[in-house]
């Protein structure tokens, strides 16, 4: 029962922290740090991925009709555009699937640590603060997904690589790449949404096979446990975003990192104090 609640509790961070740039991963190694779930570290690690699905069938549900090219709704036209959408996903994707598949043990053993969380979500919550003063007044010069060009996919692309360091945040990476290129916050986050689809289904299969599909009953029914809560805790997280960024920029979530990502390292350093 005390695992049920634990996985439950893990799910609403997933749902809350997947789609605002404040890192996800990082949220999730830090809670499963203080509510130690009785479980083996590899299943942790793997949970802690796999979970992410929930969210993202959350987009799929939300977006159904915008990224449905097959849609009898839609003129050619309409059609057209929604298949525009998905290469454009495609081509942001590679950069990020070729990274992962190459060094994922290497990453995940050097910077699977709260340390190195704390300091990414410092790092990137300055990043936000300074982007968004800089462009502050400034008009965004892509304010639709069919605007963005190749060299912006690219770039985008390249900035969601650096998110396979925990603390960074997938969202927050993109976004925060989207942004240095004069694309407006509503489209920077939409395109990050309808990024992750095919990065996380690609994170969760690879997780899965590491695993070695070596699941008991129990673990199936925890891992569906958490994936459920964080779908029906994503459609209101996307939805909040969505609405909050049509008045407001991204500073509030870099402060939030600065404090939190402070906050982490003054625990770990009065640890090393005391001893």
């Amino acid at each position: 029962m005390l695992d049920i609640i634990k996985v439950i509790i893990l799910g609403i961070i997933e749902g809350i922290t997947e789609w605002l740039p404040v890192s996800s991963t990082g949220h999730l190694i830090l809670a499963g740090d203080l509510l130690k779930p009785s479980m083996s570290d590899g299943f942790m690690e793997m949970f802690n991925v796999v979970i992410q699905l929930g969210a993202i069938i959350a987009v799929l549900v939300l977006y159904f009709h915008k990224l449905n090219p097959f849609s009898k709704l839609k003129n050619q036209r309409e059609k057209m555009l929604t298949w525009q959408i998905w290469i454009k996903v495609a081509i942001a994707t590679v950069p990020a699937a070729i990274i992962g598949l190459l060094f994922d043990d290497i990453i995940d053993r050097i910077f699977y640590r709260p340390s190195v969380v704390a300091v990414m979500l410092v790092v990137y919550g300055i990043l936000f603060i300074i982007i968004e003063n800089r462009n502050a007044g400034k008009k965004p010069v892509v304010t639709n997904i069919s605007q963005l060009s190749i060299k912006m996919l690219i770039i985008i692309g390249f900035f969601q690589v650096l998110a396979l360091i925990p603390g960074t945040s997938r969202s927050g990476a993109t976004i925060l790449g989207a942004l240095i290129i004069g694309i407006s916050r509503a489209t920077a986050a939409e395109f990050t949404f309808f990024l992750a689809i095919p990065v996380m289904f690609g994170a969760s299969f690879l997780k899965i096979i590491k695993y070695g599909f070596n699941f008991t009953l129990g673990q199936v029914g925890l891992l569906l446990l958490g994936c459920l809560v964080a779908f029906g805790v994503s459609i209101f997280a996307i939805k909040f975003l969505m609405s909050y960024i049509k008045k407001n920029d991204f500073k509030v979530f870099g402060y939030y990192r600065i404090i939190l990502g402070a906050l982490i390292l003054l625990s770990m350093l009065a640890k090393f104090i005391i001893g």
